[in-house]
């Protein structure tokens, strides 16, 4: 991948997904595909003296695909080649990737198969605990369109993205991770995922509420406030006394209670009145206010 991987998590995903081996042959040659096609690496050493391998410095991932290797074409990968080797493995390598493409749309098994190998080599996907996202790198636009095709025939939509260093697809849905997560074989990975996904859902949600119920605290607490001073500034200019009765009752009530809300306002009057009522009166004091306010200014 061309950088160490940080993610724990990613690095869980790998460890799992290593771990597989298809008992089919025609999935381990669509793994083999994915894995070499988008990750291999063929190293000379000196003439006649060739080295195969994978773009990765995930021990496990290195393991897999060189047992893929053996499993699959009976190459002995732990040891050099020469180029006579190197040449036959190349025909070999090559037979067994159209023998894979034309698998992949014959069988989905194959098609999960090929697209586990393409993430070993070259993807990753992010702490879901700071947030969803998943990419490929890959070397060229032509392989990024291939593995979006792949990807959409799984029920996954991806989309590719040309950047300086290379071509990557990447996902950013939590619900298309989690399905691609399925499809590959990481079912581990996948309800450690859906847990934190669980997790974060329910701490959002409570913020929400309580962010709700701290606006609704708020203005509440300060339409009590304006209440107060519109009841004051009646006493000051006129004396509560040139209220109406119901109004007179209420007004008394607000000054003796300035914290609480409507309903508890209303039970403090003879008789209790309701919310609705309490918010008229309130209502018709605020206007003998402002009424007063705009007297004074003329």
């Amino acid at each position: 991948m061309g950088k160490k991987e940080e993610e724990s998590f990613s690095s869980g995903v790998k460890k799992e997904l290593a771990a597989i081996l298809p008992a089919q042959k025609h999935c381990r040659q669509a793994e083999l595909m994915g894995m070499y096609e988008y990750g291999g690496q063929i190293g000379r050493i000196r003439e006649d003296c060739y080295t195969l391998g994978f773009r990765t410095e995930n021990a496990a991932v290195l393991k897999k695909g060189f047992t893929l290797i053996k499993k699959t074409i009976n190459i002995e990968t732990e040891k050099n080649l020469t180029e006579e080797e190197l040449f036959h493995f190349l025909h070999l390598i090559e037979h067994t990737e159209q023998e894979a493409v034309r698998d992949l749309s014959e069988r989905i098994c194959c098609r999960r198969a090929f697209v586990r190998g393409v993430f070993l080599v070259c993807g990753s996907i992010s702490d879901p605990r700071k947030g969803y996202h998943m990419e490929f790198t890959c070397d060229c636009r032509e392989q990024a369109d291939f593995l979006v095709c792949q990807l959409a025939a799984l029920d996954v939509e991806a989309r590719a993205l040309a950047r300086k260093t290379g071509d990557i697809v990447y996902l950013k849905e939590s619900g298309a991770i989690v399905t691609l997560l399925g499809n590959m074989g990481a079912h581990k990975s996948l309800l450690d995922l859906e847990n934190l996904r669980a997790y974060r859902e329910i701490r959002n949600s409570v913020n929400r509420r309580v962010n709700c119920e701290t606006a609704n605290l708020l203005k509440t607490v300060t339409a009590a406030d304006r209440q107060v001073q519109d009841i004051e500034y009646i006493a000051s200019e006129r004396g509560l006394e040139s209220l109406p009765e119901g109004l007179y009752e209420m007004a008394l009530v607000r000054l003796e209670h300035p914290d609480s809300s409507l309903k508890e306002l209303g039970e403090y009057l003879t008789p209790p009145v309701g919310k609705s009522g309490v918010n008229h009166r309130l209502r018709k004091i605020s206007d003998f206010a402002e009424k007063l306010r705009e007297e004074r200014l003329c």
